[in-house]
Formats: C-alpha cells, structure tokens, sequence
C-alpha cells in the first residue's frame, strides 16, 4: 500500500462507520460539489477541493516526501516534531501517522461537526432542533482552532523529509460503532452493566490501569440506562450543552462520551441523562486500531507512540 491508498481506505472505513450511512455520507458530497459548482470562477480558486472528496476534512495527507510502497509506520495520538524527529532515529519508518488534526485538517474541524445534527437526530432529535444548536457550537469549535499554531508539525515533517498524515473522524467513527454494537449486543440494564463491558475492552483496561478508566459523571450504578447513546465518541469536538435536554426529550436514558466540560455535565444532570465518560484518549486507541489492523493485514509494521496503546483484533 502506499500513502494515498492508506488515506482512501480510511475514508473507506470511516464512511462505512458513519451514523449517516453511506448514502448519507454519499448525499453529503453531492452537496459539497453542488455548492462548488454555484461559485465563480474567482471564489472556486479558494474552495478546498479536498472537499469534494473526502467527507471527513479533518483527515488528511499532510506532506509525501517519497510516495513508495509503506511497510513500517509510526502511529500516536498526538504527532508533533519531537514524534517526527523521533521517527527519524527509528529504522524503517516510511510513514508517520497521527490521530488528532493539524494544519488544514484541524482547521476543517467545524466541518466535520456538521455531521452531529445527523447523529442527534438518528437519536430521535428533530432534524431543525439539531442544526440550530449545533451552529453555535461549530462557530465556538471553529474560532478556537484559529488561534493554534496548526502548521507546526506540518513544517517539520517537510523539513525532515517524512511522510506525514492524520486520521481523526474516521477512526472515531469506528471506535462509535464498535461500541454501539456492542451495547445493542449486550443490552445493559443498570450503568454498571456498562462500566462492566467497559472493563473488558482491553484499550480501557489498559486506561483504568493508568488511572484514567471509564466514569459515571451524572447517575449512579444502580441506574438503569434506558436507551443508549454514543454521539459524543465521534463528530470532531464535543457537541452543545443544550443538546442534553431535547436528547432527554427524544427518550435518551444513557449517553456514552469520550470527555465533557462541566457544562455539558450540568446539563446531563438537570436533564436526568446518565452520562458516562468512558474516556479521550483510550477511546481514541480503539477507533486507531480497529483501523490499523486493517494496515495490519496487509503487512504493514505498527510502531505506535504518543499515548495510543495497541491491541491487534486479527487473529493469530
């Protein structure tokens, strides 16, 4: 495989994942092209033709210094110049492959947040409730990122001559489905049914033993979940406070998220919605893995660092 065949297979992956379904992925593009198409000549000379392609913009090829056959790659959650730097002291390293955005895929990310209306309202929230409190948090997600220095690792990948890329909302997407799956499976009853399954997710375990395992923020144990849902795992950065309370009216008893602010955890306990935070960065290993095996089987080598812990889902 070689570095674009990688970056079509997880958009592959993540399309596959997505809440909205590939026909829902598929209808996003048209719209991206329609708009396209709409614009003059002089506006379509700025447009992210990346756009047309890829649903998910906060996932991207960020610089190729040689396109060759990739066999060894180095993968974290976070890939900033000490990790590039450290892939150059590593034997065989043909790529470097980080989880969380930068450059123009951290700038896309109120983009991607576009899709959480879709997953709110797989959920039972009305399609009109979900865009209109969803607008507010992309502007908030998206001024945030303008502030960051985005091009950092970008230029020390060029400058150290390294194939860099990142896939975010595609491995997030995996790591949402995956658990959605396994709650439909398993049908807890109480929330600590939940945080039983949880514990036997080997990327959780592994966070317990870091001291930075699953918690309950809003219920108790002995709560029963009611319906179940996981539209906090993926869709970019964590979405409005308000939600909580038309996902309540919707008939959300439990909602599964990677990490909350204070506010959101507010909002979920004046809502009555349990909330558990099954936590960041061990969530963001699973979705990553679930897709490196994948890689894994075309026999190419992981080497990870930054925080992702890895375990192999093929069997031996």
């Amino acid at each position: 495989m070689k570095i674009n065949d990688i970056y079509n297979l997880a958009i592959e992956k993540g399309a596959a994942a997505d809440f909205r379904g590939k026909e829902g992925v598929a209808k996003f593009l048209e719209t991206k092209k329609q708009e396209y198409e709409k614009l003059s000549n002089e506006e379509k000379q700025s447009f992210d033709l990346e756009a047309l392609k890829n649903p998910f913009l906060d996932s991207r090829v960020h610089n190729i210094a040689e396109d060759k056959e990739i066999k060894k790659v180095l993968v974290g959650i976070d890939i900033d110049t000490s990790e590039l730097l450290l892939s150059k002291q590593m034997a065989g390293i043909d790529l470097v492959i980080a989880h969380h955005p930068v450059g123009k895929a951290l700038a896309s990310l109120g983009d991607v947040m576009k899709a959480q209306a879709d997953a709110y309202h797989y959920y039972g929230v009305p399609i009109n409730v979900a865009e209109q409190l969803n607008h507010p948090r992309i502007s908030e997600v998206a001024r945030g990122v303008s502030a960051s220095n985005r091009q950092k690792a970008i230029d020390a990948a060029q400058i150290l001559s390294i194939n860099f890329m990142n896939i975010h909302t595609p491995a997030d997407n995996l790591a949402a489905r995956f658990l959605k799956e396994l709650m439909e499976k398993e049908k807890p009853e109480k929330l600590a049914d939940i945080m039983n399954l949880l514990k036997k997710i080997p990327e959780y375990q592994e966070a317990i033993n870091l001291g930075v395992g699953p918690k309950i923020v809003s219920g108790k144990p002995e709560n029963r979940c009611g319906r179940i849902a996981l539209t906090e795992i993926g869709g970019g950065a964590q979405g409005s406070p308000k939600i909580l309370e038309k996902m309540s009216q919707a008939g959300i008893g439990t909602l599964l998220a990677m990490h909350a602010s204070e506010d959101f955890k507010k909002e979920a306990e004046a809502a009555y919605v349990n909330l558990i935070i099954v936590g960041h960065i061990s969530s963001d290993s699973l979705g990553m893995n679930l897709f490196l095996d994948e890689l894994e089987k075309q026999g190419i080598e992981i080497v990870t660092c930054s925080g992702l812990t890895r375990f192999s889902r093929i069997s031996k």
